[in-house]
């Protein structure tokens, strides 16, 4: 047993504890051997030498983060606990993607954020898939935006199914903006972050933002254009197909979804889940899976995804073994 005494120098110790200490918290839960206190600007832990080594050298790579990005998060504590710090604390994606509205910087905020940023850079079509929270859309509206303000595309187009109606938007009161706001309430709100309200009106005006359902893609060739599919996992495999051949010339296709939260009918396959299987060997095509350690909202959010995956992963292993036990 030996204890270290290692004194922050390099960034401000508020940056790396975390306000009311939320960070060295966390850190802590991750190195259940130590004892772990801190005073003022220094850490005091004794252990295992081996345990302390380790710890110093996650302690490094926490301050190098501070020092690259300016500020340390728990999804980034997580991230760096968890996956290749070298991957963690690639420059990829990681810098700041527009200055939204009130000068906001904008930018992804986890490992696999910066993936995906990586991934539109690099390919035409990607799908992003993920629970809640984890920043697909945010992300990829983002990317959009960028795009846009760059001129590398003329048009945004962003689309979901409307599958709480059924695409049957009839029987609500209004005319059909007022329709389909409801359902790309989500579209809009990431917008409106990012562009003006009154730039985003003449934007829509012109044609130039398009927010639509899913059903209105049908016919269509989307040329010069960012187009985004959100809640993909609630189309269906017609859908996704009809979607995905829209495809025209210089344009970018984001598709993301929730494969855990399909409101299809019962027994309806999801098309988000029919087309990644089978496109997952088109080395055009990306891929990327966003994770708890990726939630951006409320801690609490991280926590209740955890607690289902949990649950459907017993109910699967129950399930499994039942079957088992009839064929015996």
């Amino acid at each position: 047993m030996e204890e270290r005494k290692i004194e922050i120098r390099e960034v401000d110790p508020i940056s790396l504890f975390g306000i009311n200490n939320a960070n060295i918290k966390l850190i802590k839960k991750y190195f259940s051997k130590l004892k772990i206190s801190e005073r003022g600007n220094t850490i005091i832990a004794s252990g295992e030498k081996e345990a302390l080594d380790f710890f110093e050298e996650k302690l490094d790579q926490l301050i190098e983060f501070i020092k690259k990005y300016g500020e340390l998060n728990e999804n980034n504590i997580d991230n760096l606990m968890t996956e290749d710090p070298v991957e963690v604390m690639s420059g990829d994606g990681s810098e700041i993607l527009l200055h939204g509205v009130h000068g906001n910087k904008i930018k992804a905020r986890t490992f696999n954020q910066r993936k995906l940023v990586e991934a539109i850079n690099q390919k035409d079509m990607v799908f992003a898939v993920g629970p809640a929270g984890t920043g697909k859309t945010y992300t990829a509206v983002a990317c959009a935006v960028r795009a846009l303000k760059n001129k590398q595309v003329r048009r945004i187009i962003l689309t979901r199914p409307a599958v709480e109606a059924g695409e049957n938007l009839g029987f609500l009161p209004g005319d059909l903006k007022e329709k389909l706001d409801p359902y790309m309430m989500p579209l809009y709100d990431a917008l409106r972050d990012m562009i003006p309200a009154e730039k985003l009106l003449d934007y829509i005006d012109l044609g130039i933002v398009e927010i639509a359902p899913l059903a209105f893609m049908r016919g269509r060739t989307l040329d010069n254009a960012f187009v985004i599919l959100d809640e993909a996992q609630n189309a269906t495999v017609n859908q996704i197909k009809m979607f995905l051949t829209r495809m025209g010339k210089s344009a970018s296709f984001v598709i993301t979804g929730d494969a855990s939260q399909i409101d299809l009918p019962f027994k309806q396959p999801s098309g988000l889940i029919y087309a990644i299987d089978r496109l997952k060997s088109i080395d055009d095509i990306g891929i990327v899976r966003l994770n708890q350690n990726d939630v951006i909202r409320h801690k609490i959010v991280k926590q209740i995804i955890q607690a289902f995956d949990e649950s459907d992963k017993k109910e699967k292993e129950a399930k499994k073994k039942a079957k088992e036990e009839e064929k015996n």
